[in-house]
């Protein structure tokens, strides 16, 4: 088990990737902390992570209210004493054309997507500054690499996030932190649920391996990159995406 007894919080961690990557690293021997904004979609989580026989915390966290997630942090810390791990993963889509976006759908991505990846590795940074490791681990995406029609936020926010990885890269590499960014492709998740057939045939059609993505594609990237294998991999940018961008 790669990941054992690692105290790792995964945001967003509801469902979705965020889910699969909190089950992953409980197959993997991690202790999980596991926040959503929602009670349903944290006890979910946290009930299938003790399924594989896994530690688990439970927390209701909006990641753009740093109250919170101090909270979280200092009850984490309470109980395991350190932090080894942090995912990023939290993240909304509130999509437009720039010319129909409204300020308040902007503002709204930045601050979750963005701001929130920034409130959470600020909450954590000290302590794993003070341990002299840890690993952060930010959710881009391949709009973050290439932008996309209708999401100025959302490709702005992803953009945002990788700048984030490379920069603490920088100043943390020293102290024993790395930090990388994801950036998944088109994954079977419940954000695309609501897409017709015929659109998600043609983003099918896009990906040379001829299949969307599985959240579990993403959650082994993650749980690669919090191991002591990818001890040498720091501020990288890993596009999981079945070559949708070739």
């Amino acid at each position: 088990m790669r990941l054992k007894d690692k105290v790792s919080i995964i945001t967003g961690a509801g469902r979705g990737i965020g889910q699969a990557t909190a089950v992953k690293f409980a197959r993997e021997g991690a202790r999980v902390v596991v926040s959503d904004v929602g009670q349903g979609a944290v006890d979910e989580t946290v009930d299938k992570v003790r399924a594989e026989g896994g530690e688990a915390l439970g927390f209701v966290v909006d990641v753009t209210r740093r109250p919170e997630i101090d909270a979280m942090v200092e009850v984490t810390m309470a109980r395991f004493g350190r932090i080894d791990v942090l995912v990023n993963n939290a993240g909304i889509v509130m999509d437009a054309q720039l010319r129909k976006m409204s300020d308040a759908a902007f503002d709204r991505v930045i601050d979750v997507n963005l701001k929130g990846t920034y409130n959470c590795a600020r909450a954590v940074v000290d302590i794993m500054v003070e341990q002299g490791s840890g690993v952060i681990l930010n959710a881009s995406s391949i709009v973050g690499l290439y932008g996309n029609f209708g999401q100025t936020n959302y490709a702005a926010s992803k953009f945002g996030v990788i700048g984030f990885a490379k920069t603490w890269a920088r100043e943390l590499g020293r102290k024993g932190i790395r930090v990388n960014a994801v950036c998944p492709g088109f994954i079977q998740t419940p954000i695309i649920a609501s897409i017709p057939e015929k659109v998600l045939e043609g983003m099918r059609e896009r990906v040379p391996l001829g299949r969307l993505g599985q959240p579990e594609d993403i959650a082994n990237a993650y749980a690669f990159l919090a191991s002591e294998e990818a001890s040498y991999i720091n501020g990288a940018v890993i596009e999981v995406g079945g070559g949708a961008t070739l």
